[in-house]
């Protein structure tokens, strides 16, 4: 794979719990909210029609894919996105659109000389 930066390269297993995390409709809706503000847990669950506790455990997910950050403030968690491991993801996804347009023209290139 194509690294352009090796300081900003995830670990598979890191790469792993990104994906799995963002691959579900709520969590993402959470990160979402939460990259332009902070919000506390409370605030996110009355946001969506399931309980408060499933609500913890999404962000608990993304929390543990270093998707969003998690502090108590009083009696409250505030919830906040963390947009450097979005770009680190970002980062990866343009390196495989790099990888796959390459192939693109090499074959173009070759189905061009046949």
């Amino acid at each position: 794979m194509v690294v352009r930066d090796e300081q900003h390269r995830l670990p598979d297993d890191a790469v792993d719990r990104i994906f799995h995390a963002l691959a579900d409709a709520t969590r993402r809706d959470i990160v979402r909210r939460t990259l332009g503000r902070e919000a506390s847990v409370s605030e996110l669950a009355a946001a969506y029609a399931m309980s408060f506790a499933a609500v913890q455990k999404h962000v608990a997910v993304l929390e543990g894919a270093g998707l969003v950050t998690k502090h108590p403030n009083g009696r409250e968690r505030l919830v906040r996105g963390n947009p450097d491991t979005i770009r680190r993801a970002q980062s990866l996804l343009d390196d495989y659109e790099h990888i796959w347009r390459g192939r693109i023209e090499r074959l173009d290139a070759l189905l061009a000389d046949g």
